[in-house]
């Protein structure tokens, strides 16, 4: 099993590499894609809040007794083995370039306030998402300590905005603006597709159980920083999100590439609407470091156990997984361009449904290795807890499962699709060795 020494990332950079990621591109592009939905997307944030908790604890139990490197892919290769551990890595890392395309998206639509020629010039938009790209990967190929700083003075300075919006925004806010009767669908099928949209801002939930091997004191730093995190996102989320769709008029706020920034304007004027803009940029831009810092050492865990080709388990000489990153970012590159001709908000709804699948399927199969690892004896303080480990992985199990449903039958089919692709890389590297 991939494990490391114990490194520098202490509980804050740990807290703020799980809210950093969360607090990111969702809350700033989500309001428009909700808009539609009015106040089912209420309901939405509900079961995804209840979701994102019950998966904070599953992540923050099994990590308290082998913090494993690797995350979501280490815990379900111990509980069933290589295949099921090559599926998820293979999955989870499907979520991280898909989901890293979206957030460079969003980071490039965050800037339309200030260079408004962004939002009208596709190939110019593309040139610049390619360019944060990696922009964020040279920063990473530094090294997972100095990216992890980065992650912590980001998600300062994108707070004081989104706090202000999150709270004084409510005197603009208008409960008719919440209105669901231009909604063609029932509010269970609603309340799924709006649970499976936000559930896109709550991906990084297992952040700090990553880079476990770098984190102090990982037995207790992970399972303190996944919880602190989650809960300290969620109420920004919620807040942030409604105060946004009740100050904007649906249609209005459906067209829109910068919601936040467009209800700050109509807050407090110019000012109001190019600080939260500038806000909305750092957030990304904060997010997409945050990232990419993971989709490198979920292939350098899965080469270094011989799941992945060996070239994955390559570092540079300041130890980051060097191969591992620009390969995912070749992949993120090339997701760009084959979908640079749609909008931003387009880009943005299709790669975010994508990438909460392939993480769901890695959440799925967490919550069930939850109870099996209980029975094995490295994993004792699981052992001492077996009933409230049941009752979590039932909880866990089923919200996953609604969730899949919630993506869309044509995403799950897409997600399968790639999921299925790896299948041959597992055969070859088992024939390999």
């Amino acid at each position: 099993m991939a494990e490391r020494a114990t490194g520098g990332i202490g509980f804050w950079p740990a807290t703020a590499l799980v809210a950093g990621n969360m607090i990111g591109s969702g809350i700033f592009l989500l309001p428009a894609a909700l808009s539609v939905f009015g106040g089912y997307s209420l309901i939405g944030w509900g079961i995804s809040t209840v979701g994102a908790i019950l998966l904070a604890l599953t992540f923050a139990a099994l990590s308290r007794r082998r913090p494993l490197t690797g995350g979501p892919y280490a815990y379900t290769r111990e509980a069933f083995g290589p295949f099921s551990g090559f599926l998820v890595a293979w999955g989870y890392w499907i979520s991280l370039w898909s989901g890293n395309a979206a957030i460079a998206v969003a980071f490039i639509a965050s800037l339309t306030p200030f260079f408004p020629v962004l939002g009208k010039v596709p190939a110019l938009a593309a040139g610049c998402c390619i360019a944060s790209v990696w922009f964020a990967t040279w920063l990473n190929l530094r090294g997972v300590k100095e990216a992890s700083y980065f992650q912590l003075v980001t998600t300062i300075l994108r707070l004081a905005p989104i706090l202000l919006v999150a709270t004084v925004g409510f005197y603009h806010f208008d409960a008719a603006n919440l209105s669901v009767a231009h909604v063609q669908v029932g509010w269970l099928e609603a309340a799924l597709q709006t649970a499976a949209l936000t559930l896109w801002s709550f991906l990084g939930i297992e952040s700090a159980t990553v880079p476990a091997g770098d984190i102090r004191n990982p037995e207790k730093n992970i399972a303190r920083a996944t919880i602190a995190g989650t809960i300290f996102s969620a109420i920004i989320f919620v807040a942030a999100s409604t105060a946004v769709l009740g100050a904007i008029a649906p249609g209005q706020l459906e067209q829109a590439s910068a919601p936040f920034a467009l209800a700050a304007g109509k807050m407090w004027g110019n000012a109001g609407y190019y600080l939260v803009a500038a806000a909305a940029a750092i957030s990304c831009l904060g997010a997409l470091n945050g990232w990419i810092l993971l989709q490198g050492q979920i292939p350098w865990a899965a080469a270094v156990d011989g799941l992945f080709p060996r070239w994955f388990g390559h570092k540079n000489r300041r130890g980051a997984p060097d191969t591992a990153l620009i390969v995912s970012s070749v992949l993120i590159t090339v997701m760009v361009v084959f979908n640079y001709s749609k909008t931003l908000q387009q880009q943005f709804q299709q790669m975010i449904l994508l990438a909460t699948l392939s993480s769901l399927i890695p959440y799925l199969f967490c919550a069930i290795a939850a109870p099996v690892l209980a029975h094995k004896s490295d994993f004792k303080q699981l052992q001492g807890k077996r009933r409230q480990v049941y009752l979590l992985a039932v909880f866990t199990t089923l919200f996953s499962i609604a969730a899949i449903i919630g993506t869309g039958w044509l995403t799950v089919v897409y997600g399968l699709a790639l999921l299925a692709a790896g299948v041959p890389v597992y055969f070859f590297m088992v024939n390999k060795k």
